[in-house]
């Protein structure tokens, strides 16, 4: 292959293919939108199907210095009384870890890896706004910050431009573009007193409002870590207008959902405590976009969230991002273009679906609303409320549809 794989959008999925085409001796160009890659965003988990392929890009190493190995992951109610906990990762029988991490420095890392061994491969200020198509290749028009147009040509153009994505839409004009399910959610992450070994991750909550905290970076001392948080609680209609552009960096007012916050009454942390310790708190709405009937025109495909945005519930987001970028680099590197492009749609495409309408209905969280319908104001025995195997159903069966189920 002579010509380049044009990716447009230097996030995760579009760095961690660029990496993987680089790894299979394929040449790639980046055109990412921003003049400059900044650490923004809160917590992120990757899941160790993603790990496991982002090892092979021998970043483990760069992981262990910014994130934190979750070993355990456990569900209670608005009380703090148990529902379900499981190991994660390496201690859940995965050859590879979990990793919780602060978004944005696991962006900048890849942004840094990737700007080591592709060099001048990476170009920031550049927008795609359109692209057109031959039998030959493919030519993407972008526009760099100070306005100027730059026509590329290339053997490919991969749209991995986000849930506002330009690429998805030149696709599909018709799209019926981004949903709210009427969820808010508040995010932030301050220094806090490690809990439960410093390397675990918690979701307690109701029908009404949920907490999800974890800890995702060292903390100043061996007894602190970076803690993420999140509180979401529904606050509109299903289908309601969109309050504000999604996006990672509007800022929340802890005044907008002290209520929420005070119906949690947990043993292992204040939540309005750890909230109010918060020097900066982003508020953004739950969105996602029903499936696209196909992601592949010719030459032209899509990737993580401009193919399948998902609501952020059972930390699958990043993952089936890095799971597209390791099926399209592989074949790729076995198949003309064309036909690459369209399998790589054939797979990839139904099993995101899937995990898209999932989420819509609770993904593995569900086991909270389904304890909270039967014992609102907590319970004494949690096998009086939920058996062990119906609970299991839930989670492990989430585990399984998404790819990162144990291997015991």
């Amino acid at each position: 292959m002579t010509r380049p794989i044009l990716i447009a959008g230097g996030g995760i999925g579009g760095l961690t293919l660029a990496l993987m085409l680089h790894r299979r001796g394929i040449p790639c160009l980046v055109f990412e939108a921003a003049k400059a890659i900044l650490p923004v965003g809160v917590g992120i988990n990757v899941l160790p199907h993603a790990i496991r392929e982002l090892a092979a890009l021998d970043l483990l190493p760069r992981l262990d210095r910014i994130g934190i190995r979750t070993r355990n992951l456990a569900y209670a109610n608005h009380l703090g009384q148990a529902i379900w906990s499981e190991p994660r990762g390496i201690h859940a029988g995965h050859d590879v870890p979990q990793f919780s991490l602060h978004r944005g420095r696991f962006h900048t890392m890849l942004w840094d890896v990737a700007t080591e061994r592709l060099g001048a491969a990476l170009l920031t200020g550049r927008r795609l706004l359109e692209h057109a198509q031959d039998p030959s290749g493919v030519v993407a028009r972008f526009q760099h910050a100070d306005g100027t147009i730059e026509a590329v040509a290339g053997a490919a153009l991969i749209g991995a431009d986000g849930i506002h994505s330009i690429a998805r839409a030149s696709l599909h004009p018709e799209d019926g573009g981004i949903r709210w399910n009427g969820i808010a959610m508040w995010r932030g992450a301050t220094e806090w007193p490690a809990f439960d070994g410093g390397d675990a991750q918690i979701i307690a909550g109701d029908a009404v409002a949920k907490l999800v905290i974890y800890p995702i970076a060292s903390g100043a001392t061996a007894e602190t870590r970076l803690t993420n948080w999140v509180i979401y609680a529904r606050t509109a209609r299903p289908g309601d207008a969109l309050p504000a552009r999604e996006n990672w960096s509007r800022q929340g007012r802890f005044a907008d959902f002290r209520h929420f916050v005070e119906r949690l009454q947990l043993p292992f942390v204040d939540a309005g405590a750890l909230v109010q310790a918060t020097a900066e708190i982003f508020e953004y709405p739950m969105c996602d976009r029903d499936p696209l009937p196909w992601w592949t025109c010719g030459r032209v495909t899509l990737l993580g969230d401009a193919a399948h945005p998902m609501y952020p519930v059972g930390s699958n987001g990043a993952a089936q991002a890095i799971l597209d970028a390791r099926c399209l680099a592989d074949l790729l590197a076995t198949e003309p273009v064309e036909t690459a492009l369209a399998a790589y749609d054939t797979v990839r495409r139904p099993a995101t679906a899937d995990i898209v309408r999932s989420n819509r209905i609770g993904g593995p969280e569900r086991v909270i609303d389904l304890v909270a319908s039967r014992a609102p104001d907590g319970f004494a025995r949690i096998d009086d409320v939920a058996s062990p195997a119906e609970l299991a159903g839930i989670v492990q069966g989430y585990a399984q549809l998404a790819g990162f189920e144990a291997r015991r």
